[in-house]
């Protein structure tokens, strides 16, 4: 499969708005320098090409910005697909679980707002390929963090 490897520069980079959408649009995978976008316009050929779901796996560390990678990669299929959801369906779908943030964030040494838990957000198309929905499950993979915490690291943000 096709690999990027990105890099959180912890800083606002221009290289994220609708003209860089535009501009991977319709493109294909090595025409252009890798990026997110890149990545996103492949799978959404692939899935209208071929008519079959697609996958991105987003992983890193603590803090390395998987979140915001999927955030952007939502985004980008809420344009390019131009779907009358566009009102910004990646807030509505990383917004949609305020109380599993409490619960499942914990504060790590490398990061004061750290998710302890794996998610797995599924994006539904219409026949137009358009979004017409989204679900998102969590799992928690710390559970022992609510017996125990390494020093210098908290528990759960609900149980403060």
């Amino acid at each position: 499969g096709i690999i990027l490897v990105a890099i959180n520069p912890y800083k606002q980079l221009p290289i994220y708005g609708d003209a860089i959408i535009h501009a991977y649009s319709g493109q294909n995978m090595g025409d252009m320098d890798p990026h997110i976008f890149a990545v996103a316009e492949e799978a959404y050929k692939q899935m209208a090409r071929n008519n079959k779901n697609q996958s991105i796996i987003v992983s890193g560390e603590s803090g390395a910005g998987k979140t915001v990678s999927a955030r952007y990669t939502m985004r980008y299929f809420a344009t390019v697909s131009k779907s009358s959801s566009n009102a910004h369906v990646e807030d509505k779908v990383l917004a949609s679980n305020p109380i599993t943030e409490a619960v499942g964030n914990a504060k790590t040494t490398r990061n004061d707002n750290s998710s302890r838990f794996g998610k797995y957000t599924e994006i539904s198309f219409d026949q137009s390929y358009q979004i017409i929905g989204a679900n998102m499950r969590t799992y928690l993979l710390e559970k022992s963090r609510v017996v125990f915490q390494v020093e210098n690291e908290r528990n759960y943000h609900i149980f403060y």
